[in-house]
């Protein structure tokens, strides 16, 4: 990762997970599940943390929008698509709200805290790349 690469990660507000991410952090996690079950685990581990205040879920299209309430703000937007049977893919896209256009890494923070979760809540599928 070159030097201008990793700037660019703390002078930034918005972190985007996908599949062909240059941090090896931000890329999109596969998950053995369905899209269904993928989103209520989602949506269950963001009910249980009182940091975390659900905006809106619409399981037709497999997104759950929601904000950190407590500590530094930030507004997260979850996609979860079956690529295949039992082959979910989960990304997310977090946008830190401060007064600053840069939030000094914490969206990256915040997309690894929920990849972490995830990963012990579900059957992780990895994907070599």
């Amino acid at each position: 990762m070159s030097f201008g690469k990793k700037l660019s990660r703390f002078l930034n507000n918005q972190a985007v997970t996908s599949d062909n991410h240059w941090d090896k952090e931000l890329k999109t996690h596969y998950y053995k599940t369905t899209k269904e079950k993928g989103l209520a685990k989602l949506e269950e581990m963001i009910r249980g943390n009182q940091n975390f205040k659900i905006h809106s879920v619409s399981e037709s299209h497999g997104e759950i929008s929601f904000r950190i309430v407590k500590g530094k703000k930030a507004f997260i937007i979850a996609t979860v698509i079956m690529v295949r049977p039992y082959q979910t893919a989960i990304d997310f896209t977090v946008t830190s709200e401060s007064a600053f256009p840069y939030d000094f890494g914490y969206s990256s923070k915040v997309v690894k805290q929920l990849y972490n979760r995830l990963d012990k809540e579900l059957q992780l599928i990895d994907k070599k790349n």
